[in-house]
């Protein structure tokens, strides 16, 4: 008896969504047993519609909900009726969302009030506190609870998700996508970036490299970025700092005052992805907020400042690649100046291990769905084995 062709609907709105969920489009793409709807809700549309043509993906459907200065509720409220009338249009086997976004969160909702089964790409992440990252850890708590699937990128992310009761069966340990996408990218090396960056910059001594630009952050952590990096470039000559700056607007208003027309600070708007994956692979080390960043820093072989208190990331900290510096100025500065004066402790984190993954999530995920529904085996689970406890992940 002839296969029945499954049809997945895929939800994504932000740029990390579509960086991570395109190796599963493709890999959806190539497999005949499937038929596959893709909606974006444009929740972050500027920063996104350059991926639609350097990944070659064509919405069927945009949502268009952007708004200025949009508020979480806004969100919310646009994508879930947005998306209503879509998933009664069509007879959906599956939808999946990625990550911790609004976005995601409101997919996963939607579709369980449709009662179509939900996989969450990138799965049990947890930071244990509500509030931090805002809204992306009660986002990632609330999408489990609906989901069927949960494509766990670590055996710790898998922990997380038993100890809450789901179902062992329906986890399956991945890698993140994100690395398969990365590894696609930086094996281009077309030298995008020039477009954006002096070659002053590029041929100059260390480059840091600085994102920052969550909820939680907003306000004074950011300001307290902001005078650490004028300090970190008055005090060492030999160092050109690169800022892509958040287009929201309550990161603009206090990053713009204080750093525009520094000297050896550089202020950009975002860079589509593949000249920021350049960026990455030229820095020295990485300051940032993102979790995205930590994976794809850490797999770049460079050493990542966490300006958070917590992160839902351990593994990276466990490796010695990623260290939490907190939020307040003498702090920052002290840790980056390490990096800058310790050759030896900037070489101790630099690590070969990666946990987040081996570039083959997708073809895991595709091969997991396929599993649930009875028309293939069960993939092995990707497994990097950590040496050094995880269970800690808040910066001392």
């Amino acid at each position: 008896m002839k296969a029945q062709r499954l049809t997945i609907l895929s939800i994504f709105g932000t740029r990390p969504e579509v960086i991570k969920m395109f190796p599963v489009l493709e890999e959806i793409r190539k497999n005949p047993m499937f038929k596959n709807i893709v909606v974006s809700t444009s929740q972050h549309r500027e920063m996104i519609e350059d991926l639609f043509t350097l990944l070659s993906i064509t919405p069927d459907y945009n949502l268009n909900i952007i708004q200025e200065n949009q508020s979480l509720m806004d969100i919310a409220i646009r994508a879930l009726s947005g998306l209503d009338p879509i998933l009664r249009k069509h007879r959906l086997d599956l939808v999946l969302v990625q990550g911790d976004t609004t976005t995601a969160f409101i997919g996963a909702l939607a579709a369980f009030y449709h009662k179509i089964p939900v996989g969450h790409i990138e799965a049990g992440l947890r930071s244990f506190d509500k509030m931090q990252p805002y809204p992306e850890e009660t986002n990632r708590r609330l999408t489990s609870l609906v989901c069927d699937l949960h494509f766990a990128p670590t055996m710790q992310n898998a922990e997380h998700l038993k100890k809450e009761g789901v179902d062992p069966d329906k986890i399956f340990v991945t890698g993140n996508t994100v690395i398969d996408c990365l590894m696609c990218i930086a094996s281009r090396n077309r030298q995008a970036l020039k477009k954006y960056v002096t070659p002053e910059v590029l041929i100059a001594g260390r480059l840091i490299l600085v994102t920052a630009h969550r909820r939680e952050n907003w306000g004074k952590p950011i300001e307290n970025l902001c005078h650490a990096l004028v300090e970190i470039a008055q005090s060492y000559s030999d160092v050109q700092i690169v800022y892509p700056v958040h287009l929201n607007p309550n990161v603009r208003k206090t990053v713009l005052p204080i750093l525009d027309k520094q000297e050896r600070i550089f202020l950009l708007d975002p860079l589509p992805y593949e000249p920021f994956v350049e960026l990455m692979t030229r820095s020295y080390f990485i300051i940032t907020d993102s979790g995205g960043i930590q994976e794809e820093g850490l797999s770049l072989r460079k050493p990542i400042l966490v300006f958070r208190k917590v992160t839902e990331r351990p593994e990276g900290l466990a490796t010695g690649g990623a260290k939490i510096v907190g939020l307040e100025l003498e702090n920052l500065v002290q840790e980056a100046s390490h990096l800058l004066d310790d050759s030896k402790a900037y070489r101790k984190m630099i690590t070969d291990h990666n946990p987040y993954g081996d570039g083959n999530a997708a073809k895991r995920i595709v091969q997991a769905i396929l599993y649930y529904f009875k028309q293939g085996e069960r993939p092995a689970d990707f497994r990097y084995e950590e040496s050094i406890n995880t269970e800690n992940a808040k910066g001392g």
